[in-house]
């Protein structure tokens, strides 16, 4: 990590493509010591962050180191100023077929309780940035909770969502119980909550848990694809977007109302939104600065 740190010292300040070069040996330093995941950049601009979950051997169960580097992983993203959206996918057979039960099979309620178990996986709903959840397989579980905890999720035609926690004697304990009912109404939530069944691709997208269904093979260059759209916006009416968006979910319409008419006079505090404006009057594209 110190040599991620003066590298980007090193470049801070100057033009584009050296700040590029920067970012590209910072996530080949840190990359080459995620265990379970894959961190890169891609797209045109090099703008997307993308995050691949791999513990092949598992279907990408979500232990606790891997979702303790997805949570590094997308810090880091979120730090860097040349990101404005990232991805996170698995294999074509797995986004993440659940929980390590293995790991968590000997825990008790007093070890969960002092440790706070799963407090850290929130790390990727909190991002300010947004993040794309690219499906693929099962995402079942842990992996159903961690595609929810992103702000959009596309699908591969073959994916399935689930929270089977019922069939083992536990309950969802990373948002399943909460985050589910918000998206697609509670009757539909309680009947996966309760069966343990899951719903395939396209019945999520029907409930409007899944934003669009693609072909497998295409499905995280047409995430990235979104990526590079969301991060050719200005990064900080983004943010702001996001946050007003988000905050439907969390209060009443009145409240929402209020927050989000604030927000929007906030907007006008910033360049970028000058900038907007002034380049839509002038019939030209933008020049954000981020600020």
């Amino acid at each position: 990590m110190a040599l991620v740190f003066s590298v980007s010292k090193i470049f801070l300040g100057r033009t584009q493509g050296l700040s590029r070069l920067a970012a590209t040996v910072k996530y080949a330093s840190t990359g080459s010591n995620y265990e379970f995941i894959i961190a890169e950049t891609k797209g045109e601009k090099k703008n997307v962050g993308v995050i691949t979950l791999n513990r092949p051997k598992a279907l990408n169960a979500l232990c606790d180191k891997l979702m303790r580097e997805v949570s590094d992983a997308v810090e880091n993203f979120e730090n860097d100023d040349s990101i404005g959206a990232v991805v996170i996918t698995g294999s074509e057979k797995a986004f993440a077929a659940g929980a390590d039960i293995k790991e968590m099979q000997h825990n008790t309620y007093a070890n969960n309780v002092k440790g706070s178990f799963l407090s850290h996986w929130n790390r990727v709903a909190s991002c300010t940035k947004p993040v794309i959840a690219a499906v693929n397989g099962y995402a079942l579980g842990g992996g159903c909770e961690l595609a929810m905890m992103c702000d959009i999720i596309y699908a591969g035609e073959k994916a399935k969502f689930g929270q089977p926690e019922i069939a083992i004697g536990t309950i969802p304990g990373a948002g399943g119980t909460q985050r589910l009912p918000r998206y697609i109404g509670k009757s539909k939530a309680m009947e996966i909550a309760l069966t343990g069944l899951p719903i395939t691709a396209q019945e999520a997208e029907k409930a409007g848990l899944v934003s669009k269904v693609f072909p497998a093979d295409q499905l995280v260059t047409e995430a990235v694809k979104l990526g590079e759209k969301i991060s050719s916006h200005s990064q900080i009416i983004v943010a702001l977007c996001k946050e007003s968006v988000n905050t439907a979910y969390e209060t009443s319409l009145q409240e929402g109302l209020h927050f989000e008419k604030r927000t929007f006079h906030a907007t006008f505090a910033t360049e970028d939104r000058k900038e907007g404006m002034t380049a839509f009057v002038e019939k030209r594209a933008p020049n954000f600065s981020n600020k």
